[in-house]
Order: structure tokens, then sequence, then C-alpha cells
């Protein structure tokens, strides 16, 4: 993505200069932070993650909207306004960032919109939980996430561990196939469910190191392409016991059924199903699990950093 004229995007002084000088960088999104965890600890979270970062030897890229301006490398007080006026800062996909930049809005960005700024400033590695992806019921509702193609047009290695498992998976990974999104399991040839580590499904490519990661990455940009997704499992004593998973999300799928709920309502009232009916497991695992993917996000930007070509 490039950006013109009339888009008006800030990058932070501390990644500002990390970028002339060739250090590692990592983007990180907010809308995990603002729209996916309570307000206490969303603050947290967002101090952990760039601290992860650092300790991998990169520079965190936190981004979102301040004013109707784009922000790569948020100030701790920038995230800290978006968490805390939550219920007034929209959730920005890649179709949002005009009209909330004309209306001069705070906003949170999703995977697809962080990817995009990110890139256009020269950062092409973010770490986050899990991606979009197709959701249940699509063949119906054509319901996608905008971050499947923003992943097929926008230079980035995104570490992820997988899509939500509330998702629909073989679908995202047959979508993701065709887009020309390559897929490779960190140390795993299994893709993971976000809150287990194996959704069932197997993945074509693994990589065991964060050199292999970055050098298949570069290769794949080097032949034209454009994004790529590492797979990363949940750390092991994280992960959700699979029978309770398949449980909650059967009983979850139920009772959205019978309450009517549908299309983009699933998926929120399915996370929130989850937290509810694990007592919480549900939300460890997601925090676990982002923080891992931080800390592999790091050690890749810094191989790619050391090839000389670039974040």
């Amino acid at each position: 993505m490039a950006l013109s004229e009339h888009a008006s995007c800030a990058i932070g002084d501390e990644v500002r200069e990390a970028l002339a000088e060739g250090k590692a960088v990592v983007a990180l999104e907010t809308t995990l932070l603002v729209h996916g965890l309570p307000a206490d600890e969303a603050a947290t979270l967002g101090e952990q993650l760039e601290a992860v970062v650092r300790a991998g030897g990169a520079v965190p890229a936190t981004v979102g909207m301040i004013d109707g301006v784009a922000v790569v490398g948020l100030a701790t007080a920038e995230v800290r306004r978006l968490i805390e006026r939550r219920e007034q800062v929209a959730k920005l996909s890649t179709r949002d960032l005009g009209f909330a930049a004309a209306a001069r809005r705070d906003g949170a960005t999703t995977v697809a919109a962080t990817i995009s700024l990110a890139s256009a400033v020269g950062v092409r590695v973010m770490a986050t939980g899990g991606i979009g992806g197709v959701h249940l019921g699509a063949k119906e509702t054509f319901d996608e996430s905008a971050d499947l193609v923003a992943l097929a047009r926008t230079e980035a290695l995104v570490v992820a561990s997988g899509v939500k498992s509330i998702l629909d998976v073989p679908a995202t990974l047959e979508r993701l196939d065709t887009l020309g999104v390559p897929v490779a399991g960190y140390r795993t040839d299994r893709f993971p469910g976000f809150y287990v580590r194996d959704s069932g499904c197997a993945v074509a490519w693994m990589v065991a190191s964060p050199a292999e990661a970055a050098a298949a990455f570069l290769n794949h940009v080097g032949f034209g392409g454009k994004g790529m997704l590492l797979a990363n499992p949940v750390p092991e004593r994280s992960e959700m016991d699979p029978a309770v998973h398949a449980q909650v999300l059967a009983d979850g799928l139920h009772d959205a059924m019978e309450a009517g709920i549908s299309g983009a309502d699933v998926t929120p009232f399915l996370l929130s199903h989850f937290a509810e009916k694990t007592e919480g497991t549900s939300v460890s695992s997601n925090v676990a699990l982002v923080l891992d993917n931080a800390g592999v996000a790091a050690q890749v930007a810094v191989a790619i950093s050391a090839s000389g070509l670039g974040n």
C-alpha cells in the first residue's frame, strides 16, 4: 500500500529511528486490546507485548488512529487513551481508514489495517493472536475477514496462532491457498487452532527457526509474492483441553442458532461464550499465545533485518 498526499500517517520517533537505521521492527494491532479484553487486562497486555518484542531484539510499533491520524508506533499514553475510551473508538479494517481519518476519529486497527499501515512505512513483520478467516456458514453469508485479502496484497509476515477456532478453518486455508498466501507451521506440520495446538488440518510447509522463516518470506517476496502467515501454536502449557474446547464450541454454535444469532455477530458471541464457559481459561490461552507470537515475530524481524533486505 502506498500512502497518498491525502492520507495522514505518523510514525513514532523510536520506530522512525529504527527504520532509518535498518533495525528490526514488529507491528502490533490495537483491536485485540481495545475490543478483545477487559480494560485493565488490555493495558497490561499492551505493555507486556511491547516488552516481549524488545526482549527479542526488535522495536515494537503498536498501530492505531488518534484524531484521524494513523500512527505506526503509538506512545503508551495513546494506547491507554484508546483502551480507556473504547466505547467511542472505532474498529478499523482497511475499508474504514479513509472515513475514520476524514471524521478525525480514534480507531483500533485490525490485522488487515495494521499490516497495510505498517507496510506502507516499511514495517513488514506483525504479531497477533489469530487472524480473521472464513466464517462458518460463509457459503450463504459470504462472511469472510478482510485479513485474508490484505495478506494477499501486502508485503507482511504475520505471526499468529492460526485463525480463531470458531471459524471455518479448512475453508480459510483453502482461501489463503487461492489467494497465493503461503502458510508455514512454526516447528509444526499441523495448523494451530488458536486455543488448541492442532486444528485438525495440516500445513504444507514447516520452518524450524526464525532464520528459516525470514528466508522463506524474503524469497517469497523476491518471486513476486506478498503476505505470508507463520502459524505458531499456543504454548503447550497454555493449551485448552481439546475435548473441552470441542464441547464448548459445539454448545456455543447451538446456542447461537437457538438465539437467531448469525453473520458477523456469531464471532463475538462465541468468544464471550468461551470466556464464560471456560471460566476465563480461553482468555488466559489468548494472552499466552499472543505474547509467544510477539517473541517469535521479534526473532524473525531480527533475522530479516540481519539479511540487509529491510525489516
